[in-house]
């Protein structure tokens, strides 16, 4: 059975961690209460990327959370992967599918298109994500989501929804209410000086702690 999809995703991001940081910073993360970890790296090292990702992969494994590559349908294929998450200029569903299987988590990143996260459900996608919600320094001119899309979604999706964009442990609790399933940080959590503080107080918007 696949693990779901919910509470707090902690995207762990070249832009704010060196290669030396991600896997002490995924460890804190997941101490602070991260339920999902996605590597979202855009250096150009392959090799030093594969590296980072079989140890995340073994550190998510030993505490029963499942790591997601962000794009590298092949590095997700590598190092066993629970997934992978994909968006507009990637791989597609389908051929996704084919190359991990059946039992691989696949996220598909719907932006602000409630059309597009339907065809991504029929496909066969496990979640979907859309955002942003809130202004973001990661992704500064990305498009508006809002609350409503988040009712509209809940109500016809059967699959987990993911929030993303400018979530705080403020601001967060609103998308829950909305419909989201999990919430999806990147600078709130990998930003921050305390990591394992900082997912600790996005975990209390769960009840987790």
């Amino acid at each position: 059975m696949k693990p779901p999809i919910r509470r707090l995703y902690a995207i762990a991001d070249s832009h704010y961690l060196e290669p030396a940081q991600f896997v002490p910073a995924v460890r804190a993360a997941l101490a602070g209460g991260a339920r999902v970890i996605q590597y979202r790296d855009k250096r150009g090292d392959p090799a030093g990327r594969a590296a980072i990702a079989h140890e995340l992969n073994r550190l998510c494994v030993e505490h029963g959370v499942p790591l997601l590559i962000n794009d590298d349908v092949a590095l997700a294929a590598e190092v066993g992967a629970a997934g992978v998450h994909i968006g507009r200029d990637d791989s597609d569903l389908a051929h996704t599918r084919a190359r991990l299987g059946d039992a691989a988590i696949i996220g598909v990143s719907c932006y602000n298109e409630l059309e597009r996260a339907l065809a991504a459900q029929a496909g066969g996608a496990d979640y979907v994500a859309f955002g942003r919600f809130f202004p973001s320094h990661t992704k500064p001119n990305a498009v508006q989501a809002t609350t409503a899309l988040l009712h509209a979604a809940r109500a016809r999706l059967d699959i987990p929804i993911v929030a993303i964009g400018g979530i705080t442990p403020e601001n967060g609790a609103t998308l829950l209410e909305a419909g989201a399933d999990a919430l999806a940080v990147i600078e709130g959590v990998f930003g921050q000086v305390d990591i394992q503080a900082a997912a600790e107080r996005y975990a209390r918007l769960f009840g987790d702690s």
